[in-house]
C-alpha cells in the first residue's frame, strides 16, 4: 500500500504548522478565510507566512513565538502555509504590496493596513533572536 503525495505533504508539514498554532496562531487555509479576517479586522494582525525552508524552522518559527512573549502583541495571530495551502497565501499576500511574494516572511497590519514587513532575505540572514527583536521593536510602536 502506498501513500499518496497529498497525504505524504499534510503529514510532513503538520509539525511546522503546530508550531504557530500551538502558540496561538490561527492558520487561514482558504482564501475565504483570509478575506473573511485580514481586510475586516480592526486592531493590529499578524501573518506569518509558514515556509517548510530551513529559514524557516530555524529561525522565522522560532523568532515569532519569542516575540510573542512579550508584553505587547498583536491583537490578532494568523499563518498562511505557502506551498501548501497555495490559495489562501495567495490572498493573504495582496495585502502586503508592495512587497513581492517571498516566504517565509511576516507582516503586521493595523485596522487593515500594512505597517510592518519582515522579508526572507530578512529572515534567512537573522538570528530568531534579531527578529524576535525586529517584532517586538514594531508590536511597540503599532499594537499600543
Amino acid at each position: 500500500m502506498s501513500m499518496s503525495f497529498d497525504q505524504y505533504m499534510r503529514d510532513s508539514v503538520q509539525p511546522m504548522r503546530d508550531e504557530l498554532t500551538n502558540i496561538g496562531i490561527q492558520e487561514l487555509r482558504t482564501s475565504e478565510d483570509v478575506e473573511a479576517k485580514l481586510p475586516n479586522t480592526k486592531g493590529t494582525v499578524l501573518v506569518v507566512v509558514n515556509s517548510v525552508c530551513g529559514c524557516a524552522a530555524g529561525q522565522c518559527r522560532p523568532g515569532v513565538a519569542e516575540a510573542l512573549k512579550h508584553d505587547i502583541t498583536p491583537d490578532h495571530l494568523y499563518s498562511v502555509f505557502a506551498g501548501q495551502d497555495k490559495e489562501a497565501t495567495a490572498k493573504a499576500r495582496e495585502f502586503f504590496a508592495p512587497y513581492p511574494p517571498s516566504s517565509p516572511s511576516i507582516a503586521l497590519l493595523k485596522d487593515g493596513e500594512l505597517v510592518h514587513f519582515i522579508e526572507r532575505h530578512q529572515v534567512e540572514d537573522r538570528s530568531a533572536d534579531q527578529i524576535a527583536a525586529d517584532l517586538t521593536s514594531a508590536f511597540d510602536r503599532f499594537c499600543r
